[in-house]
C-alpha cells in the first residue's frame, strides 16, 4: 500500500469482549486519504488474536498485525518499549492511537484532525474531547473535555494536567516525534502523559472541542485495572510518575521547574485523597488544593470522614441517576 497518510497504532491485550468494536470504528473513517491499522497483541490469553486474524482476513491491505507468543510487558519491557514495536513499522506521516478496549465515535475524527495538522505545520500533537464510559455497557461515566473551545496548550498546561488532561485515543502526531527516544520517555511508567509532555516541547498542542471518541473504565483486564488494584501499586506509581517528572526537569535544562514542583505536589495530594488521609491533605504544602476543590468534591470529603454510610448512600444515587439518564 501507498501513500499511506496515517498509520493507526492499537496496542491491545485481552480485549476479546472489545477488540471487534475497536477496529470497527477504525474502519468506519470517512477519509481522503489512505491509512493503516497496526494492532499489537501481547499475548493475550483469551479469543483477541482470533478476532485479529478474522478482520485481518477481511481486510489484508489495512490491517497489519503483531501477535506476540510471548507477553513483553511481563518480560520487563516498558509501555514505550511495546510501542517502539509498533510505531517502528508505520508508514504514515501521522500517528493516530487507539488501545483495543476503546473506540473512536466519529467517522470524521481523522479528516478533522489530519486537516488541521497539514495546514499548521508547526503543530506536534492534535487532540480532542471524548466520553469515558463504563466498559460493561457503556453508559456515559463522565466527559473528558481539558476546554470549552479549541484551544493549543502550552508545555506547562500539559504538565500540570496529567496523564488525564487528554484521553489517550485522541491523540494524532507527526511519526518523525513518534520514535522519539530519551530517558524520561523510556523509563516512565507509562505512555500517554510523557508522550504528550515531550510532544509539547516538539510544538504545538491543539485541542479540537468535539467528542469523537470513548475510553472505556472499568474494565478487570485493562492495564489500569492491573497495575491500580492496592494501595502499594498506587504509590509505586505515584513515585515512578515523580521520578519521571524529576527526569523531564533535567531534560529541559530546568526551565519547567516550577510547573513541575507545582503538579508533584498536586499528585501527593490527590494521592493522599485517594488513601483518604483527609486531615493531612487539607494542611501544608497541600492546602491551597484542597481550597480549590468544588463544594461537591469537599461535602463528599466530610462526609466521607464524619458519616462514610451516608457518603457511600450518595455515591450510589449518583450512579443510579446516570444510568437513568442514559437509557
Amino acid at each position: 500500500m501507498k501513500n499511506i497518510l496515517v498509520s493507526i497504532h492499537c496496542l491491545t491485550y485481552n480485549h476479546e469482549n472489545f477488540i471487534a468494536e475497536a477496529i470497527e470504528s477504525f474502519l468506519m473513517q470517512k477519509t481522503n486519504f489512505m491509512f493503516e491499522i497496526l494492532i499489537h497483541d501481547d499475548a493475550s490469553t483469551d479469543r483477541t488474536p482470533e478476532i485479529i486474524k478474522e478482520y485481518e482476513l477481511k481486510y489484508p491491505d489495512l490491517i497489519k498485525p503483531i501477535l506476540q507468543l510471548e507477553n513483553q510487558y511481563s518480560r520487563g519491557g516498558s509501555v514505550n518499549t511495546i510501542n517502539f514495536i509498533n510505531l517502528n513499522r508505520a508508514k504514515g506521516k501521522y500517528i493516530a492511537v487507539c488501545e483495543g478496549d476503546d473506540y473512536w465515535t466519529d467517522p470524521y475524527k481523522l479528516q478533522k484532525q489530519v486537516d488541521y495538522m497539514e495546514k499548521n505545520i508547526d503543530c506536534s500533537l492534535c487532540v480532542h474531547s471524548g466520553h469515558v464510559v463504563a466498559a460493561a455497557d457503556k453508559t456515559i461515566q463522565s466527559s473528558n473535555r481539558p476546554n470549552k473551545g479549541n484551544k493549543i496548550f502550552t508545555v506547562e498546561e500539559v504538565i500540570e494536567g496529567g496523564g488525564g488532561l487528554f484521553l489517550t485515543n485522541s491523540m494524532l502526531f507527526p511519526k518523525k516525534f513518534a520514535l522519539e527516544r530519551n530517558e524520561f520517555l523510556d523509563n516512565a511508567p507509562v505512555g500517554d502523559y510523557p508522550y504528550a509532555i515531550n510532544l509539547s516541547l516538539l510544538g504545538k498542542v491543539y485541542y479540537i472541542d468535539e467528542f469523537m471518541s470513548a475510553y472505556r473504565v472499568g474494565d478487570s483486564a485493562s492495564w489500569t485495572a492491573r497495575e491500580f488494584n492496592s494501595i502499594e501499586n498506587k504509590k509505586r506509581h505515584y513515585a515512578e510518575i515523580e521520578k519521571m517528572l524529576d527526569n523531564i526537569n533535567v531534560y529541559t535544562d530546568f526551565r519547567y521547574e516550577n510547573v513541575i514542583t507545582k503538579t508533584k505536589i498536586k499528585n501527593k495530594f490527590y494521592f493522599l485523597l485517594e488513601q483518604k488521609k483527609y486531615h493531612e491533605a487539607k494542611n501544608g504544602n497541600y492546602k491551597e488544593y484542597y481550597l480549590t476543590l468544588s463544594l461537591k468534591r469537599k461535602f463528599i470529603i466530610l462526609m466521607d470522614q464524619y458519616s462514610p454510610f451516608i457518603s457511600k448512600v450518595f455515591r450510589e444515587i449518583k450512579r443510579r441517576i446516570i444510568v437513568w439518564n442514559s437509557i
